[in-house]
């Protein structure tokens, strides 16, 4: 299934949360947490349960990279190699400019397109791992997950994907229904927050002091 932007991504990794998952410090630093949580009495959210696959899928390639990588060498460099490894197990079609369904949004028949990771997959994926890696004591200043390179690569893969696909990932204002009372006239009006309020009416004027 192919993750939005808060789902996971399609890789064959995203269940190894389990054993095996994040080596040294990271899986220590992963188990951490998931005790201080358990200790807490809550579960932990579907989001730091989907941060977590995502840091021992991220731990489990730094391990199998040749030269295997620690994680205090690991560069933005590294990051986009991760990025584009896991391109693989996509699911998005991303048509070639050649393709004569590049650019629609609806393409009427099957083609030899490959399959990519969407933009939004890989933007959520990145934002996890950021604070995942200074969750596991990492410094702000020397997250790769935040590198300038990092985020040319996702603004590159977004607009390409947007022409490629024939879709905008511009963000779209929610339009708010009408408030019933507003609707029936009832003197008042929705603010941003949803909330209404009322026109203010004037006092009546103390006696005597009509005209």
């Amino acid at each position: 299934m192919e993750f939005v932007a808060h789902a996971a991504p399609d890789s064959p990794h995203s269940d190894n949360s389990g054993g095996g998952g994040g080596g040294g410090g990271m899986a220590t630093g992963a188990t951490s947490a998931s005790a201080s949580a358990s200790a807490a009495g809550a579960s932990p959210s579907r989001y730091e349960s989907q941060k977590r696959r995502d840091w021992n899928t991220f731990g489990q390639y730094l391990r199998n990279h040749r030269p295997p990588l620690s994680l205090a060498r690991c560069s933005g460099a590294h990051v986009l190699e991760f990025l584009r490894y896991l391109d693989q197990f996509g699911k998005t079609k991303v048509h070639a400019p050649a393709c004569p369904f590049f650019g629609h949004p609806a393409p009427p028949a099957p083609c030899p397109c490959p399959l990519r990771q969407a933009w939004g997959s890989l933007d959520a994926l990145v934002g996890r791992l950021r604070a995942a890696y200074e969750e596991n004591g990492g410094r702000p200043e020397n997250n790769p997950f935040g590198a300038r390179a990092v985020r040319l690569y996702l603004r590159e893969v977004r607009e390409h994907q947007a022409r490629a696909r024939g879709v905008s990932y511009e963000k779209k204002k929610r339009k708010k229904p009408p408030h019933p009372a507003a609707a029936a006239g009832g003197g008042g009006h929705d603010d941003a927050n949803g909330g209404l309020h009322h026109h203010h009416q004037m006092p009546p004027p103390p006696p005597g002091a009509a005209a």
